[in-house]
């Protein structure tokens, strides 16, 4: 019972620093926030964590697998190879540019700059890339193997989709270059020709005019 106690007290510290970060950042967060988040000493977040870049590093980790969980799902989900990669590159989308959500994680841009100077979140995002980019690789791969893309190499078709989206996030997210509706409707045009396929999935003229 004491172990059962202790796991699910790690669990909402974990829970606690998600949320933490989420408003202050990884840099500026402090285990003695993530303390007072949930009315406990510090001392006792340190009993599960021996530091800090533990902490947040397996914060990290526990949010963006539910990311990478609904991407595994997109991608054995119903639909056609096509719809299916429309699905994932909405769903990457919606994971980066959702500041009010403070459970999605894996294509955080606070996480990319952390990962910088920290060794165990560069980790994590490079965990996270990898299995965003893979699979999206298995999914073009059986797209093309379908006869449904036209695609000669599907791994470096979808390193390019996935670098075309992370350059949308920064220009929507940290610059303000594009709307969200307009960067939706360039990846998807972008991931068409990638492909192969004759039109764009989505494409810009169908958007309302408020997105474009």
């Amino acid at each position: 019972m004491a172990r059962q106690q202790a796991e699910i007290r790690r669990e909402e510290i974990l829970r606690a620093a998600a949320a933490v970060v989420g408003r202050k950042g990884f840099a500026r967060t402090r285990v003695a926030d993530v303390a007072a988040e949930l009315g406990i000493s510090a001392g006792l977040v340190f009993y599960h964590f021996d530091s800090k870049e533990r902490l947040l590093s397996e914060a990290f980790v526990m949010a963006s697998d539910r990311d990478l969980d609904a991407m595994d799902a997109a991608i054995a989900g119903p639909g056609t190879h096509a719809e299916r990669v429309r699905n994932v590159i909405r769903l990457y989308q919606q994971i980066a540019s959702d500041p009010g959500d403070r459970e999605v994680w894996s294509h955080n841009i606070d996480a990319w700059a952390e990962g910088r100077y920290t060794d165990e979140i560069r980790e994590v995002v490079r965990r996270n890339d990898a299995r965003w980019r893979h699979g999206l690789t298995r999914l073009v791969a059986a797209g093309a193997e379908a006869g449904e893309f036209t695609c000669p190499d599907p791994q470096e078709a979808a390193l390019r989709i996935c670098v075309m989206l992370d350059g949308l996030t920064v220009a929507t997210q940290v610059r303000g270059t594009l709307s969200k509706g307009r960067a939706r409707a360039w990846a998807e045009e972008h991931a068409a020709r990638e492909l192969g396929l004759p039109a764009p999935v989505f494409p810009v003229q169908q958007l309302p005019p408020a997105q474009r």
